[in-house]
């Protein structure tokens, strides 16, 4: 199913590549992305000759009737693996046990440092647990990815993709071996993982903003609910002047 959905999509969307080099032909790697749209997770592994296993929530696994289990054979068949994410805790714990064992196995681990993605095509501050824990548990070289424009092709919220090309572009492997065993140093996991979001960042082009993007959208989320009720509150205010 891999081939046939990544087939679909290089031909109805053209999608760009620069840096396919830098992808191992075997053995295991980190892919470490932006995340712009929920398209992210299907454009990348379609460009690639090698499966790319990404987690998602065990949800998509397990909805009933028919279109539920459609929707299970769709995402086994690009790659992603379910995630019990019951509890934020449990959650990280689970991808990181996730991302360990795909790369214990020789494969190739998708993971995006963000955490969710970004409300306004902005690069937002890496999250320090999972990308900086797996890779210096495994030893595993960390490959920076960048998206371009899968945004435009699918912003948040919709369903229907328009059609444009995107692009993806592929930096070099950053070798993290010097802080191997190290994974339960607060310090070492920033500095890995921000070493890591410098790197996306100079090959998306994107603006960087030090903060997290769960953060950002929770400001963006007041801010909209504080607009609409000053709307509400001069709309009450005309009616009770008679304007």
């Amino acid at each position: 199913m891999k081939f046939s959905i990544g087939g679909s999509l290089k031909l109805a969307f053209r999608p760009w590549v620069e840096g396919l080099e830098n992808i191992p032909a075997e053995g295991p790697a980190i892919l470490a992305s932006n995340h712009l749209s929920f398209s992210d997770s299907f454009f990348l592994p379609a460009v690639l000759d090698r499966k790319v296993t990404f987690i998602a929530k065990a949800e998509y696994f397990t909805s009933p009737g028919v279109k539920g289990k459609l929707t299970a054979a769709f995402f086994k068949g690009v790659g992603q693996l379910p995630v019990d994410r019951s509890g934020a805790r449990g959650a990280g714990e689970a991808a990181i046990k996730a991302g360990i064992d795909v790369i214990e196995k020789g494969g190739l681990f998708g993971i995006y440092p963000e955490g969710t993605r970004s409300p306004d095509g902005r690069l937002y501050r890496g999250k320090p647990g999972g990308l900086a824990r797996v890779a210096l548990a495994t030893g595993a070289p960390v490959i920076p990815v960048a998206m371009i424009d899968t945004e435009k092709i699918q912003p948040p919220g919709k369903v229907v993709p328009k059609l444009m090309r995107p692009g993806i572009r592929i930096g070099k492997p950053l070798d993290f071996s010097r802080y191997h065993g190290m994974e339960g140093d607060r310090f070492i996991l920033r500095s890995v993982t921000d070493e890591v979001m410098y790197e996306i960042m100079k090959l998306s082009g994107q603006e960087y903003v030090d903060i997290y993007a769960t953060a950002a959208k929770r400001q963006l989320a007041e801010a909209e609910k504080a607009a609409k009720e000053a709307v509400r509150e001069e709309i009450a205010a005309r009616e009770e002047s008679g304007a």
